[in-house]
């Protein structure tokens, strides 16, 4: 509330009382989508590598979503769905998401019970197979920091964050080149740390749990819930890993399969695919987001991504909890080039 004095003509003081109030109501389950949407719009978007970039003529912050729906191939998969989950799970970490925060919080304190309870685990994203984007290895280090710390077992001294992080991005390859300890960190695609966030854990994180894989510098898995992995936190004892177990489908899960159906109907329906089964499609709400993305189709991604990360927002005056973060890293969209077709800037409508 804010009061002002203003004098009348009357020369007699009165005061005027604003009052602020929240514009719309909060629907989570709408904010939500769109910001889980958005993440596997960024995934589908960072996995067009070169090649394919050369083929449409188009630099990465340039591409349309139909540039990217003729390429995309969802009916064969290629890792799509899991990319897309590894960068929503990233997202939420990094956004704070209470959902997946809480249980990640529980990990890092089993694996490494002198860290007690991170309210606000924090993510830093790996994955070898990124490490062909240019300034991605630096980008990894710089923001680990100089005083990072990877603990990848409970014994010997911690490994300092930099100097092997350019061997483990070879891939497979990289074993032989790496401490005895550390010889699957290549295997990691976030690492994990507490608040304070110079102690970092490697993290794998499947949409299948039975891709789970455990290994020398591995400490935690994130897959969605399942007969094996109950949801919560859990030790496994075949990969040695604590593993996440996201709730399904009422839970974290059902909410990223709603949101990856809408998409997947979209990239479906503007590149002019095959169409999934009727039993993969999108809730009745999630409908809508796959709506407006159609008709958003000739404008570019990143714009898109932009205009999901505002409509998740639902210009509320205030929030309690946010869901999902949505800073992308610099690296992620680079280059220029000649300019192209200009399309209508995207936007979102609020969902009933």
């Amino acid at each position: 509330m804010n009061t002002e004095s203003r004098k009348s003509s009357d020369t007699s003081t009165k005061p005027v009382v604003s009052f602020i109030r929240q514009v719309e109501p909060p629907d989570e389950y709408g904010r939500a989508l769109y910001a889980v949407a958005r993440s596997i719009l960024r995934a589908l978007l960072d996995q067009l590598g070169k090649d394919v970039l050369e083929v449409i003529q188009s630099d990465r912050d340039q591409v349309s979503l139909k540039q990217l729906a003729w390429v995309s191939r969802l009916d064969r998969d290629k890792g799509m769905r899991g990319d897309g989950f590894e960068w929503t799970v990233h997202e939420a970490l990094v956004g704070g998401e209470p959902t997946v925060c809480e249980p990640v919080a529980r990990a890092l304190s089993c694996a490494c019970p002198r860290l007690g309870k991170s309210p606000s685990p924090n993510s830093v994203m790996f994955g070898y197979e990124r490490a062909k984007h240019l300034g991605f290895l630096d980008a990894v280090v710089d923001e680990a920091g100089t005083s990072a710390r990877l603990l990848p077992d409970g014994r010997g001294r911690p490994f300092a964050f930099g100097p092997w992080v350019r061997t483990a991005a070879s891939g497979p390859s990289a074993e032989a080149g790496l401490n005895p300890r550390i010889t699957k960190i290549w295997r990691t695609d976030l690492f994990l740390t507490d608040k304070i966030g110079e102690r970092y854990f490697a993290a794998t994180v499947k949409s299948q749990w039975d891709d789970l894989e455990g290994g020398a510098g591995l400490r935690i898995g994130i897959v969605p819930q399942s007969a094996a992995h109950s949801a919560g936190v859990s030790h496994d004892p075949r990969t040695g890993l604590w593993v996440v177990g996201l709730p399904d489908p009422h839970g974290f899960m059902g909410l990223f399969n709603d949101a990856y159906a809408a998409v997947a109907e979209a990239i479906y329906t503007i590149g002019k695919h095959t169409n999934a089964k009727y039993w993969l499609g999108p809730s009745a709400t999630a409908e809508k987001v796959q709506r407006q993305l159609e008709r958003a189709a000739d404008a570019a991604v990143v714009e898109i991504e932009d205009a999901l990360n505002d409509a998740a927002q639902q210009q509320l005056v205030s929030v309690e909890e946010r869901l999902v973060g949505v800073e992308a890293p610099a690296w992620l969209h680079l280059g220029k080039a000649e300019p192209r077709v200009l399309a209508p800037k995207p936007s979102f409508e609020r969902l009933d």
